[in-house]
């Protein structure tokens, strides 16, 4: 067996993570379904040091320190794009699409649990293959797995990263045609031809739009973008650490309440708070854009490092079960898209294409919700208002409200 200390394992994720990129780009199948790097290499290791381990053999022990700092870092840059501003500008229909996003994750725990119990299963397998993976991904899964797993769910990062998988998957099959029934169905007036270039922009690019580059000037003699850089390294640093206090402060008062919080909240909500005191007073400065990249660099390391020490073969048991549960998940998103979002989003040609994008992220993530609404508007023409209303709640607010969700529903039944 090599062990690896702290340093190796970070480069070796490293590694692994650009060997995901590799394999996507002559597997053209990953990349239309969205699956991300990190987990196409993470995934590959743990598949090999599985069955290395089935045989009785351990290759490989990892040191995975930095694993907790790299996921508190990411949902620290989620807080940071919480803002109210943002969200006012997005206008009446981004507060509905979010208040409804938000309902449709209780929702989706709630069918979870019941799934769960019908199939004599604890009602947190529910909750995992719930809003857990499904709304939030596998890094919120993966970020939320030890919580699980003290509550009686054994192997949840396996559960949670197949659960995500299949969500994924699930997401981008699903939204085109949803789209294009309603299309046809209520037989909607719909664009003819027209550029769509414009609106083929990722989530990034539209919350960026609204959040503009702070003017900066560096001290003399020191480089602008290394300084930005560098400040917005140190913000989020403060967040993380600040966090982290108010976390542990709360600990023991949350104990006693029998309730728990991940890691990462604390450093989520002080974010979000100095991202809003920043809106307002102007004091930092913030950098959308470099809080963005250096959220995607933690991002990615984080799943890899997490994916690589995932014991495969602890699922085989509850793969039917856990099936099951997310089929279920799969056919009450279709509801909602038909219905309440449909209806609710306009009931008109923008109205179906944002009923796709809902598909795509409650199922699996914002990049399903962009592929999903790209393929209507290449056919169908541009839909403007629907590339506004879902990457901002996809990406950014519905990452925020779906980890208090989840943290209550956790804490209800622990």
């Amino acid at each position: 067996m090599l062990a690896l200390d702290l340093v190796q394992t970070v480069a070796l994720a490293a590694v692994v993570l650009f060997a995901g990129y590799g394999i996507k780009r002559h597997v053209p199948l990953l990349t239309r379904y969205n699956i991300p790097a990190p987990v196409v290499g993470g995934l590959l290791v743990a598949a090999v040091l599985s069955v290395a381990q089935i045989k009785g053999v351990t290759l490989l022990k990892f040191d995975t320190t930095l694993q907790t700092p790299l996921q508190n870092a990411f949902f620290a840059s989620v807080g940071f794009g919480a803002s109210l501003a943002l969200l006012r500008v997005g206008g009446p229909l981004v507060l509905i699409f979010f208040v409804l996003s938000s309902l449709a994750a209780v929702g989706q725990n709630i069918l979870g649990m019941g799934v769960a119990s019908l199939l004599g299963q604890p009602p947190l397998l529910g909750v995992l293959a719930g809003s857990v993976t499904l709304t939030g991904g596998p890094a919120t899964g993966l970020a939320f797995a030890p919580m699980f797993e003290e509550a009686g769910v054994p192997a949840a990062a396996t559960l949670a990263v197949a659960a995500a998988m299949v969500g994924i998957v699930s997401g981008g099959l699903i939204g085109g045609p949803i789209g294009t029934w309603l299309i046809n169905r209520h037989r909607l007036v719909t664009p003819r031809g027209g550029p769509v270039a414009a609106e083929t922009v990722i989530a990034r690019q539209v919350v960026e739009d609204r959040l503009p580059e702070p003017v900066v000037v560096a001290p003399a003699g020191e480089d602008r973008e290394a300084y930005v850089l560098l400040k917005t390294i140190a913000v989020m640093l403060v967040a993380v650490w600040i966090g982290g206090v108010i976390s542990a402060w709360l600990k023991p008062i949350l104990d006693a309440w029998k309730l728990a919080l991940p890691a990462y909240i604390g450093a989520m909500l002080v974010a979000a708070f100095i991202r809003n005191l920043d809106d307002a007073l102007g004091w930092v400065g913030l950098s959308q854009r470099a809080i963005d990249d250096l959220g995607n660099v933690a991002l990615s390391l984080f799943l890899v490092m997490a994916l690589m020490t995932l014991r495969l073969w602890e699922i085989v048991n509850l793969a039917v079960p856990l099936a099951v549960i997310v089929a279920s998940q799969v056919a009450f998103i279709i509801v909602l898209c038909l219905w309440p979002v449909y209806r609710l989003m306009g009931r008109d040609y923008q109205g179906a294409v944002t009923s796709s994008g809902f598909a795509g992220f409650m199922l699996g993530t914002t990049a399903n919700a962009m592929a999903n609404m790209e393929a209507l508007v290449e056919r169908y023409g541009p839909a403007p208002r629907a590339f506004l209303v879902v990457p901002m709640v996809g990406a950014f607010f519905i990452d925020f409200t779906n980890a208090l969700i989840i943290t209550a529903f956790v804490g209800w039944l622990r």
